[in-house]
């Protein structure tokens, strides 16, 4: 009876992984079919010639920098991932560690924020933007958002989770609150950081309502924007969508095989004090 729970539970988990699976594998199919292929009716799941039009076209028109792009996309998803960890890390240190009048209303108005929906905050975000001259520019995909409550409250319960006794000893030995903060709590939340830059880098590289607002310059586009230009007004070049669409799940992959180690104990470790 046991062998034929663990074959059940084993059956519905490949399940779910296919249904996951199948439309990636549905995209990185495509992307390798001609323009024909693409257009077939009922539609070939294996491309027939295998073809890389959609690549060849995605990395040869310049009227559609898809590489330049893809540097606009990596250069602002890293820096804001940066900036997020530098103002999360501290603003959580001075709500877990530190005594002072306030905190408790301070974390709960921070926390409310998450519940306003970010596109009402799109036009006094934008006008913010304009008159600092941001507009077009990397700044204006780098800075908002970097303030991140929901990074703020990641890591302050991680920061409530770490033993107060290491912060004693510290002070003991003649250590201030920024040597405590640096030497001693940053160093033990290595995977509670790496587990909210990949949050961020993913958050910021997959935008893309924010960017088509603010970029006006072809060649300033980020990938999830700039795709949006591939696609016609009568046509639909399956293929050349499907190729760039590739192109940007490569590093989202990547950097979730590299980091998924400390992701996973980054967010078992986040909520076992509050």
């Amino acid at each position: 009876m046991t062998s034929l729970r663990r074959a059940g539970r084993y059956a519905v988990l490949v399940l779910l992984a296919l249904v996951f699976l199948a439309p990636l594998l549905w995209m990185v199919l495509t992307s390798l079919k001609t323009y024909g292929g693409a257009q077939r009716i009922p539609p070939d799941w294996l491309p027939n010639p295998l073809s890389g039009y959609g690549y060849e076209r995605i990395l040869t028109d310049s009227a559609n920098p898809v590489l330049r792009w893809f540097v606009n996309s990596m250069l602002a998803a890293t820096l804001h991932a940066l900036l997020v960890l530098v103002t999360a890390s501290m603003a959580a240190y001075a709500l877990a560690r530190m005594r002072f009048r306030g905190r408790t209303v301070s974390f709960a108005l921070i926390v409310g924020t998450l519940f306003i929906p970010p596109t009402s905050l799109i036009i006094p975000n934008f006008v913010i933007a304009d008159r600092l001259h941001w507009l077009d520019t990397l700044a204006v995909l780098v800075v908002p958002g970097a303030a991140s409550a929901f990074g703020v409250f990641f890591l302050r319960q991680f920061f409530l989770s770490i033993p107060a006794e290491l912060e004693e000893a510290a002070v003991l030995d003649g250590a201030n609150h920024w040597q405590i903060f640096v030497k001693v709590l940053l160093p033990l939340s290595k995977p509670a950081l790496a587990t909210l830059a990949v949050l961020s880098f993913l958050t910021n590289w997959n935008d893309f309502l924010w960017p088509v607002y603010v970029l006006f310059s072809p060649e300033k586009l980020t990938v999830p924007a700039g795709l949006g230009l591939l696609q016609g007004a009568y046509v639909t070049d399956y293929p050349v969508i499907m190729a760039g669409a590739v192109l940007a799940s490569v590093p989202v992959l990547a950097l979730f095989v590299l980091a998924q180690r400390h992701i996973i104990q980054g967010v078992s470790r986040s909520g076992l004090k509050g």
